[in-house]
């Protein structure tokens, strides 16, 4: 018999670390290795990104239990803007996906602040045990601004570089901000209650 309700599973930092950004260095990967004009390798990372990322999301459901609401929502965007790359073969779309996704998170953070909703428990789906709402408050703002940041950033970074430059900044300068970022709040958060500061709960990439 099904169990209905059933709580999610937690995941291994390292399996959560491989659905979040997994499909992320598949994407560099076959970038890199793909020979041939730059529409060849924008074709190939892209529909391996998509089929990545279409298998952490399958291996997510498998062993949490659940899709986190943000990999529901990059996983949407990375299909939506994957098919429309390879469908008119042009790589503006999967180039632009990541500012989407990172001002869609920004405002619904936003939108959160302004109504004294908690949208950043359901986004990163996590407790933070012991963190006070002064905490969360501020967290939810150090997020806004970073994801504000990311936007304009990859807007900088595709507007103004080549191809693989900008494929090598998702993985080597995205990731790790991102990583930076989430462990640099940690010292603010122990300051409002909370009571295990081990992992930094992470969005999945842009």
């Amino acid at each position: 018999m099904v169990e209905l309700n059933k709580k999610p599973r937690e995941l291994s930092p390292g399996l959560r670390m491989a659905i979040d950004f997994g499909p992320l260095a598949t994407f560099f990967i076959v970038n890199a290795l793909a020979h041939g004009p730059k529409l060849v390798k924008v074709v190939m990372a892209t529909t391996a990104f998509m089929i990545a990322t279409v298998i952490a999301m399958i291996l997510s459901r498998v062993k949490a239990g659940r899709i986190s609401p943000m990999l529901w929502i990059s996983g949407a965007l990375v299909l939506f803007f994957g098919s429309l790359t390879i469908w008119f073969r042009d790589d503006t779309f999967i180039k632009v996906k990541p500012t989407i996704v990172y001002a869609m998170f920004a405002v619904i953070l936003a939108y959160g602040l302004a109504t004294g909703k908690p949208l950043l428990k359901m986004l990163l789906e996590t407790a933070y045990p012991g963190l006070n709402e002064t905490g969360w408050r501020k967290l939810t703002i150090n997020w806004v601004g970073f994801f504000t940041f990311m936007a304009l950033l990859n807007e900088a970074v595709w507007r103004t570089q080549t191809w693989d430059f900008w494929v090598g900044f998702k993985l080597w300068g995205a990731v790790p901000l991102t990583l930076l970022f989430a462990v640099a709040n940690i010292p603010m958060l122990m300051k409002h209650g909370l009571q295990d500061g081990k992992e930094a709960p992470l969005p999945p990439e842009g």
